[in-house]
């Protein structure tokens, strides 16, 4: 067989595996049969040429030359016709898109973080504790000794290593004013525990904010001042509101809170047990055994605290009747907070 009739039948039967040819990688099983440097059956014959005559290796090269371009380009063709995206007949582009359901910041998180703005304008700033506690700190740093009638109104989650779930973030008071010299201003946000039967109204986790102000000279008007100022910015400036004495082991005198009833407007309904009020927060002077403990000096400084619940505070201000739809889950509650 003569030279060009052998390019000829090298690039047909080349030709025909290209068209044959499933797949990018028959492809390349045909580029390195025919064309590769070392072995390719075209590039052999192109070696080859140097030991031609020169008559014979001009028409022999202008062939070969000619083969490798035709089959380069066949290859270029099919590479891309197996790189090429398949079209999908069944995608409609007129069709609406498909939206994204879009969350929402769960009304807990939006009741805390406008109490701490709320209450960083007054000056405050914002602490945070353990959620794992100590006795000392739960319990008998604010004035509740281990047979102190108090510690029944808590119901305790403890643990082993005598630790325990706190039941409040009062606690935090206690580490910060250890670590703190007068004048201390603070919020302690935070989630805390108590062995609860869980009903409409109570839960087993619930949060809680806290505050407190030591410093020389404060008194019960300064602590009514903040509580009212506060309570005005949240609920609304026509918001009526009492105080009335209480008890809490920490605090002397103590206080309660409460606000005129939204739903009602004071007439009396089933939401405040028909008294025309809802309690919303505690309060009181800090006890002289709580800042003898943490070494100041209860001669010369005073203080107050003040504690509310968030639940019970999402509850008044988005007119919820369930505690448990917080922690439910349920992304239809969720989402009517947007």
């Amino acid at each position: 067989m003569s030279g060009t009739n052998q390019i000829s039948s090298l690039l047909s039967e080349a030709l025909e595996a290209v068209a044959s040819a499933n797949s990018v990688k028959e492809l390349e099983a045909v580029d390195n049969k025919y064309l590769s440097r070392k072995s390719g059956l075209l590039t052999s014959i192109l070696k080859s040429l140097k030991d031609l005559p020169i008559d014979e290796r001009k028409q022999l090269g202008s062939a070969a030359n000619e083969a490798r371009q035709r089959l380069e380009q066949a290859m270029s063709e099919a590479k891309e016709k197996f790189q090429s995206p398949i079209a999908d007949t069944s995608f409609d582009p007129t069709l609406p898109g498909i939206s994204h359901r879009i969350g929402a910041v769960h009304p807990i998180t939006r009741v805390i973080d406008r109490i701490c703005e709320s209450f960083h304008g007054m000056g405050f700033t914002i602490a945070r504790g353990p959620e794992i506690e100590t006795d000392y700190y739960n319990f008998e740093a604010l004035n509740f000794p281990p047979d102190h009638p108090a510690r029944d109104m808590q119901d305790t989650f403890y643990i082993e290593g005598g630790l325990l779930l706190r039941t409040h973030t009062t606690p935090v008071q206690v580490r910060e004013l250890e670590k703190s010299k007068p004048p201390v201003k603070i919020i302690t946000p935070g989630k805390t525990y108590r062995n609860e039967a869980i009903s409409t109204r109570s839960y087993c986790v619930f949060h809680q904010v806290d505050g407190f102000l030591v410093d020389e000279g404060v008194t019960m008007a300064d602590l009514k001042g903040v509580l009212v100022a506060f309570c005005r910015d949240f609920f609304g400036e026509e918001l009526k509101l009492r105080f009335r004495p209480s008890f809490f082991p920490f605090t002397e005198p103590s206080a309660e809170v409460d606000i005129s009833c939204f739903l009602c407007g004071g007439k009396g309904c089933q939401l405040c047990k028909y008294e025309g009020w809802l309690e919303i927060l505690g309060c009181g002077m800090i006890d002289p055994n709580v800042l003898d403990k943490v070494g100041y000096d209860s001669e010369k400084y005073t203080g107050y605290a003040f504690g509310m619940g968030v639940e019970r505070i999402a509850m008044l201000k988005y007119k919820i009747n369930d505690i448990r739809l917080f922690y439910e889950n349920d992304i239809r509650f969720i989402r009517q907070f947007k």
